[in-house]
């Protein structure tokens, strides 16, 4: 092969990849030699991470990285790819070792999760020790850990057991991380669908099922108040439009110029419903007695595809619904009940996942196709120079992927 073609050829790209500064995965994390393990990032990574210490600006959201799915690319590739959108903060819904190994000195920060299903073992002490021994202390501190989040969702199903399951399990592995000298730097806390908030309209009405209420959710909050740690809440603005398109405007739901509702109690004023969802949160939490825990958003999304059924989702609106959040975030002007507030939100999700159970929405949620694709069209807005981090990271990364078959092929010439 002429030496002209290596000198011409640069990573190849889609237009929507080409937008987001985004190279193929395959072709980010791969080394020409092979001489890049599983799970140790390669010296692709490096480059990139020294390169976006400069381009990227710090922002408070993260996204969700979930695995349900049969073709999803390596965690090397996954690297490759947070590294090249800004995204420093990722959370799991477990705690895989081979993605929190590959992750290895990042910069990117780690939500990990306990699955349902293994909250009943952690009612023994030294259970919950091993646990955080072998699942967080043992990535430490190469692999940084921010928070642990025990169940997932569990006080919207009707599983009282496993509801009595999840306190316990919280106090035990804050004492095990308290053991271990790292409760300072790492919060517990458990993920709440909003549909535990039976009364959310108007938000100052908020209120929490009443049949958890008293029993679950008080003496959790009393736990986060002590510990100092947030309430974690998933929060979908689109589940309400989908269900009443005629009494919800999509603008409302979707960040979009309207004139907004007026809370008759407060007199507060709501311009989107992400804000007047979390606020219900708020004086739910409020209602308890407690005045002094803050929200982090564990999930929000859009899907870009769904069933027949499943009004409003599609590409248009995914794409309008994360780009103006985005934006929203940024001004970090929290909420009308907590103005000037910052809020830490996980997108939902980095990949859209085939695997996944319910309705065609849930497979459709992601920013990013299997293969390293975007979706549709999205602007990272820790990214302030796009166009310049473009033709470096297209650079950077034809020069790894070809430098030793160039230098090659050079030292063959002379």
């Amino acid at each position: 092969m002429p030496l002209s073609f290596f000198i011409r050829t640069r990573v190849s790209c889609s237009p929507l990849i080409e937008r987001a500064c985004i190279p193929s995965a395959h072709q980010a994390s791969r080394v020409q030699n092979g001489e890049q393990k599983a799970g140790i990032p390669g010296q692709g990574e490096k480059v990139l991470s020294a390169l976006n210490e400069d381009k990227c600006e710090a922002l408070n959201f993260g996204i969700n990285y979930g695995m349900v799915a049969n073709n999803l690319p390596t965690p090397a590739d996954v690297v490759t790819l947070l590294q090249a959108i800004c995204v420093s903060k990722a959370k799991l819904y477990d705690a895989d070792r081979s993605v929190l190994s590959t992750f290895t000195n990042t910069g990117i920060s780690f939500i990990v999760g306990i699955p349902n299903q293994e909250l009943g073992a952690l009612a023994s002490a030294s259970q919950a020790f091993q646990w955080v021994q072998e699942n967080v202390a043992a990535h430490l501190p190469d692999t940084h850990i921010s928070a642990i989040v025990v169940g997932n969702e569990i006080f919207s199903t009707n599983d009282t057991t496993l509801m009595g399951q999840v306190l316990p399990a919280m106090r035990n592995i804050y004492l095990a991380l308290s053991l271990l000298n790292l409760h300072h730097d790492i919060i517990v806390s458990t993920a709440h669908s909003f549909s535990i908030v039976t009364t959310s309209y108007p938000p100052s009405s908020g209120q929490f099922n009443p049949a958890i209420a008293t029993t679950y959710m008080k003496p959790m909050l009393e736990f986060l108040s002590k510990t100092k740690a947030p309430f974690f809440i998933n929060v979908y603005p689109f589940f309400p439009y989908k269900e009443n398109p005629k009494m919800i405007p999509i603008e409302y739901a979707l960040f979009k110029p309207n004139p907004g509702v007026q809370d008759p109690k407060t007199s507060l004023h709501y311009t989107n419903m992400f804000d007047a969802q979390l606020d219900a949160v708020y004086f739910a939490i409020e209602a308890l007695g407690y005045h002094n825990i803050t929200l982090l958003v564990s999930e929000t999304g859009w899907p870009s595809a769904g069933d027949e059924n499943e009004v409003g989702a599609n590409i248009e609106n995914a794409k309008v619904y994360h780009q103006n959040l985005m934006k929203h975030i940024s001004l970090q002007h929290g909420t009308p009940l907590h103005p000037n507030t910052s809020l830490e939100v996980y997108f939902f999700a980095l990949f859209n996942e085939d695997m996944k159970p319910g309705p065609g929405s849930e497979r459709n949620y992601g920013l990013f196709k299997p293969d390293g694709t975007m979706v549709y069209e999205f602007q990272f807005f820790n990214q302030p120079n796009a166009s310049s981090s473009c033709s470096s990271l297209h650079f950077v990364f034809t020069l790894f992927l070809y430098f030793p078959t160039l230098m090659h092929l050079i030292h063959f010439h002379l």
